[in-house]
């Protein structure tokens, strides 16, 4: 009887060494969205979001003319999925570890600095996930809701997930050095509390504060060489003339943007991050604008703050087209129309290398009673046009000379 005893007692021993739980370790390799891996816990505290709730009042609406509008963006959802990173330290691992202890803490912070700094409003940015879908993927579906540290969903988690994180941010660059080059500076977790660090900056949440302000939206996906947009104005055309005080459309050609698609200025300016449809185009749209110059052969560095005429074109390219009406015209003068062609949340379009053409056009003609250019214009025109002329051979051995430089230099 002692004897099988024992051998219940044993065999029981066995049985609980075999069900342990297995040790939890940080996937570094794998992107598969059914790994185990291990998370960092971010905690928002009261104290934190308080600094950063006293938002300045909202910037001039004559500057958002046309872009800001209070109308509902057109929903193009985004196919970027989820990110991968390399690996993941070994500190991750470790701080895994912490998560379940940590995460009712965070919780509790968070619902205790619910109020104010909620960066929520998402109309028109399709930046939501709904509860149930894959791994990082977004949907149609608004989030209006507090994140939360136990959350499941990666879009509705205050947890980093290690699989997104950037280890090349750990480098700051200065292991190929060149003339004049500064360090980067440099974070292990995607200077998610980067904000924490501008002292008095608060955050933008969605606003334009003409003060200055944080904003940590991420910038976002981030188009191939093939899809990155240009642009060119078909009218006024450059050199050209217009009659002054009289009403005329500007014309510009698009090319790779998604255009037509804006969100409300006021509440989410630059509150979403750039997405891509499903040709690989970034979503959004573009604006001209019109500035006051003292001749077509002037210098000076405008004021970006003066403008003669500034239009969102929220409309959708017909023909690879969109307009822009300038309905009271510009008085006699020389002026500069650029474009800027923008993410449906307004910020800059982004392209994916350094060395590229100009993302933007900018034209310059003159403002006349008579529709003509002026004589002095005309003839610093041609003179310009000459000058440009003579140096067509020698942009083009430059240019030659640097691509035979191939993999020398680096690409700023």
């Amino acid at each position: 009887m002692f004897s099988k005893s024992l051998c219940l007692v044993l065999l029981g021993i066995s049985m609980s060494s075999t069900l342990a739980a297995p040790t939890i370790r940080a996937n570094e390799a794998s992107c598969d969205a059914s790994a185990v891996v291990s998370t960092k816990t971010v905690t928002v505290t009261a104290s934190s979001v308080a600094t950063n709730v006293a938002i300045a009042s909202t910037g001039d609406n004559t500057s958002s003319s046309g872009s800001g509008s209070g109308s509902s963006a057109k929903k193009s959802g985004s196919k970027s999925g989820s990110s991968s990173s390399s690996s993941s330290s070994s500190a991750d691992a470790a701080d895994s570890a912490s998560t379940s202890t940590t995460a009712s803490s965070a919780a509790a912070s968070t619902d205790s600095a619910a109020t104010g700094s909620n960066n929520n409003a998402s109309s028109g940015s399709n930046n939501n996930a709904a509860t149930g879908s894959a791994t990082g993927s977004l949907s149609t579906t608004d989030i209006t809701t507090n994140a939360t540290a136990d959350s499941t969903d990666p879009q509705s988690s205050l947890t980093l997930d290690p699989r997104v994180i950037a280890t090349g941010f750990l480098n700051n660059g200065q292991d190929v050095q060149e003339a004049g080059q500064v360090a980067s500076i440099t974070s292990n977790n995607n200077f998610i509390n980067y904000c924490l660090t501008q002292t008095g900056m608060p955050i933008t949440n969605g606003q334009q504060i003409t003060t200055g302000s944080c904003n940590p939206a991420p910038i976002g996906t981030i188009p191939s060489v093939d899809n990155m947009p240009s642009a060119k104005f078909e009218f006024p055309t450059n050199m050209g003339s217009v009659t002054s005080n009289t009403e005329f459309t500007i014309k510009l050609n698009m090319n790779n943007l998604d255009t037509g698609n804006f969100v409300n200025a006021n509440e989410n300016y630059f509150a979403a991050p750039q997405q891509l449809n499903s040709n690989g185009l970034i979503i959004g749209h573009t604006h001209v604008v019109i500035e006051a110059i003292n001749g077509l052969d002037d210098t000076t560095p405008t004021d970006p703050q003066k403008f003669a005429f500034f239009k969102g074109i929220n409309t959708a390219a017909v023909d690879g087209q969109v307009t822009a009406d300038v309905t009271s015209g510009v008085p006699d003068g020389t002026y500069r129309v650029c474009t800027i062609n923008s993410s449906s949340n307004h910020q800059p379009v982004i392209a994916p290398i350094a060395q590229h053409g100009s993302l933007d056009d900018c034209v310059y003609f003159t403002a006349s009673a008579t529709g003509a250019a002026s004589t002095t214009d005309t003839a610093t025109a041609a003179a310009s046009a000459t000058d440009a002329a003579s140096t067509t051979d020698t942009a083009a051995a430059d240019a030659s000379a640097t691509a035979s430089k191939s993999g020398k230099n680096k690409k700023n």
